[in-house]
This record gives structure tokens, sequence and C-alpha cells, in this order.
């Protein structure tokens, strides 16, 4: 199995944001270990700085979600290194705690083999960041925190998130989508999540929802999803080349398996038309930097290059994480 805890937050002017991720990895028989992945996404780069550590000794101490080597995440905030990258940073939590999945009973079901939440699905986060002699202050940063675990990825899934539109500065949404093999069978793709406008929590799609239609590629996604009260989303998301990371993520249930590669952007433009029943009741939403798109598959063809997440001179990279 696997769990992983991870924090996405962006600068007010969207020119910076961060990934930082806890991933603990437990196969049979075996000690757990973890793994610490941080990407600093700066509008001026070439590249997104990714970093990944793995192999560390992984735990769950009383008040933290987990801790892996010195770096932990919990209720009070985050703090870790990775490499030449340190952070101290916490949050405050501006909305409930988001069940992506629509009822308790589909978090104890086999299907799907990943179980999403979010702790924080928007909330204001503050501290400090630093990457080498690099200093930056985290003051007034919108950001989420997200939780899952499982025992195997979905074959293609699609992770979004939004906040810091123009027209709407309280509106965020956090979608995950998957598509599953069963049989041999690439099974249609399938949305759970929420959006909020205005003041208000809907639902987005649900296990047996129809109209969800998804086209999707590595820099650019446009999908339509169907939400709470016959309502309907419809989203176009690109990511920048310059902001988006490549990684290979492991099959938890199989070592040896093929990885999957996944192309994550964390300062994504996205655009988003909300539709209610009623005359006019149209929401137009839209940010140039403040979404997250993150695209896995099992295609090695897409042109995003893929990171090790080892400084020069460390060394080569060592075991593909979860």
């Amino acid at each position: 199995m696997y769990e992983s805890w991870y924090a996405r937050l962006v600068s007010p002017d969207g020119s910076l944001a961060l990934w930082i991720r806890y991933t603990i990895d437990k196969l049979p028989n075996q000690e757990a270990t973890g793994t610490i992945w941080f990407t600093l996404f700066d509008g001026e780069a070439e590249r997104p700085l990714a970093r990944r550590l793995v192999g560390q000794p992984a735990s769950a101490p009383v008040n933290t979600w987990a801790r892996i080597g010195e770096s932990t995440i919990g209720p009070a905030g985050l703090h870790g290194e990775c490499f030449e990258a340190a952070w101290q940073l916490r949050f405050e939590p501006r909305a409930p705690v988001l069940f992506h999945l629509p009822r308790p009973r589909f978090y104890e079901l086999p299907l799907p083999k990943t179980k999403p939440i979010s702790p924080v699905p928007f909330g204001d986060f503050s501290g400090s960041v630093n990457f080498g002699e690099r200093q930056i202050s985290v003051e007034g940063w919108h950001g989420m925190i997200g939780h899952n675990w499982g025992s195997e990825h979905a074959e293609r899934w699609i992770w979004l998130h939004g906040s810091d539109f123009d027209e709407d500065p309280e509106a965020w949404l956090d979608i995950v989508m998957g598509r599953i093999r069963v049989a041999g069978r690439l099974l249609p793709w399938v949305a759970n999540g929420a959006i909020s406008t205005g003041g208000e929590i809907r639902r987005i799609g649900g296990m047996f929802a129809s109209g969800v239609n998804v086209k999707e590629t590595p820099l650019r996604l446009e999908a339509g999803l169907p939400v709470a009260g016959k309502s309907y989303l419809e989203l176009e998301v690109d990511s920048p080349p310059n902001l988006t990371v490549g990684w290979q993520y492991g099959d938890p249930a199989d070592p040896e398996a093929e990885a999957h590669e996944v192309a994550n952007c964390s300062a994504a433009q996205m655009k988003a038309t909300l539709t209610m029943p009623g005359h006019n009741a149209v929401t137009n939403l839209g940010t140039l930097r403040g979404a997250v798109y993150e695209l896995g598959m099992t295609e090695t063809d897409h042109g995003i290059p893929i990171s090790d997440g080892i400084p020069p001179g460390h060394g080569p990279g060592s075991a593909v994480s979860k």
C-alpha cells in the first residue's frame, strides 16, 4: 500500500507555486519507507526546480499525519528538507474537509483502489521556504492539503485544483478523476470532487454519474462534468511547458511493474464555466496561475522531461517511489 499527504500553494501574484508531498510505501513483510517530493514552480525559470528524496524512515507519531526522516506534516503545519530545499509552513483552513467519494461506505469498498480526501481543500498559508541561498517568504498564499492512500494506481488519472479566481477570490474547486481497467477493459472516466462559488459548495460527479466528458493531453485539458442540482461544469486548463514537471510513480502492488509517468503543473491556467438551472444562471471563473493539473498515464511518448529529483553531484537516482 501507499499513503500520501501533499500541499500545494501559490503566491498572490501567481509568479511562484509549490508542491510538496510526503509518501509512505509499505510492501508485504517489509518496513515502511518514505519519500519526500518538493517542486518550486517559477514563471521566470526554464524548468521547475524538482527534488525527490527516497528511502527515508517513515512513521506517524501522535498529532502528526506523517513523519519521513526529519520532515513532518500534520494539523499544526509542515516542515522539512529535501536536498537543498527546506520549508516551515503553517496553514489556516478556509473550507471544511472534502471527502471526494460521495458516501462513507465507498471508502471501505475494494474500488476505487485509491481513496482521496482533502483535509484542507482551500486555506491560507504562511511561513518560509528556502532553496539553496534563495529565501522565499510565504504570506497570504492560498493553497490546499490533500491526502490519498491505496493499493493500486488507476490506469489513468487526473487531479485538478483551482483557486485565486479573478471573479471570485473565495471560490475553489478540487476534483479527482480516474479510469480503471477491469477484465482487460478500460472503463470510462469517473469524476469526484466539489466546487465552491458564492459561498456554496456543490458536489461534482459521483461514482455512477453520467455526462463526464474528458479530452486530455499532458499540457491541456478540456472537460465537462456534472454538478449536483442539475448543473454542469465546463473546464479548460493549460499547463505551460516551463511550469510542468514529469515524475515516475511506481505500482504499489508490484514494484517490478512498469511505472506510471505523471505530468504535474501546479501553476496552470484555468477557465471554468458553471451552468445552473434558471435564467442566465452562469458563473464564469478564470485564473492565470492558480490551478493544478496533474495527469497520470502509462504512455512514455508524451514529451514531458522526467525528473529523477536528484541534484547534480548527488549520484544517480534510486528506487522509483509511489
